[in-house]
């Protein structure tokens, strides 16, 4: 009898169609619910991948340091995956980071460095690059790393292809590293050119967690602005009131960029007939509780 490891439960996650929030016109909204991979977020599929690309590479071995610039999920993600393989793991995050994602990296035995919260993601990847530099660790690099991409190529683009018998019209996912819409894209086009792939990103001045909106020079190499149909602009007050509906109307405790990939499904539903629309449920809403986010409205 073969019993898993924990590395082997990572994917193959549920895919439910939404029962109160409608779109009507005949279309049908599924939601990717990655939260139920074992450190709680769909960035569980790059973190292994990375790591166990690199190793059979030879790029890393166990017992060494690796350095990554994260705004949570990844880092968490990358903690868990350092701890089963026996990797020291030092993260470097914007202060601004909910106090449920710092508590998770430290409990899984990962180093944290806080940048401020106006420097953001592009202070933390600045000073990853600058302490990879000065030999202090090795790098992953979420932001370049193909392997991150590659994750969702073999997992999260087959599981849905698969899960919608085919039937997937469209396919919705916020943007930050851009790994999952990336490696999604190119899977289901592979299969079928005319699926339309929706990328988020936020409105000037919002932010959501998740999901960014990157000046030029810091835009992940990674992204190929050819495998995305249409990118929407999401409000922070849009995403979040979406988040909201989750919970209270189907039950499903989620992030921020996650109500706003609700909002981007409901706007394409509000388009289109007939189609079958599946979106990312990025993360678990538990580890924003301490935002006040979730608190009934005065």
């Amino acid at each position: 009898m073969h019993f898993p490891t924990l590395e082997e439960t990572v994917g193959h996650t549920p895919l439910v169609r939404l029962k109160r929030i409608t779109a009507g016109r005949g279309n049908t909204l599924l939601a990717k619910l990655e939260g139920n991979n074992p450190a709680g977020s769909v960035k569980d599929r790059p973190a292994l991948c990375m790591l166990q690309e690199a190793e059979t590479r030879g790029e890393i071995s166990p017992g060494d340091t690796l350095i990554e610039a994260t705004s949570g999920n990844t880092g968490i993600a990358l903690a868990m995956v350092a701890a089963i393989m026996g990797y020291r793991m030092v993260l470097i995050m914007p202060e601004s980071a909910s106090a449920e994602r710092k508590q998770a990296m430290a409990a899984f035995g990962a180093e944290l460095i806080e940048v401020s919260k106006q420097g953001g993601m592009e202070e933390a990847r600045d000073l990853a690059e600058a302490m990879i530099a000065r030999d202090e660790g090795k790098p992953l690099n979420q932001f370049a790393n193909p392997d991150n991409p590659l994750a969702h190529y073999r997992t999260t683009g087959p599981e849905l292809w698969e899960q919608t018998d085919g039937t997937i019209t469209h396919f919705i996912s916020s943007m930050g590293t851009t790994g999952t819409i990336m490696g999604v894209s190119r899977y289901l086009k592979e299969r079928n050119p005319e699926v339309q792939i929706i990328g988020l990103q936020p409105e000037d001045g919002a932010s959501i967690a998740g999901i960014r909106r990157w000046p030029p020079e810091y835009l992940p190499s990674i992204f190929e602005p050819s495998r995305v149909d249409r990118v929407l602009d999401i409000g922070q007050h849009e995403a979040e009131e979406h988040m909201r509906r989750l919970a209270r109307e189907e039950g499903m405790l989620s992030g921020v960029s996650s109500g706003g990939a609700l909002a981007g499904a409901l706007r394409i539903a509000a388009e289109v007939e007939n189609a079958v629309i599946a979106f990312i449920v990025c993360d678990r809403g538990d580890r924003y509780l301490s935002t006040g986010l979730f608190a009934p409205e005065r």
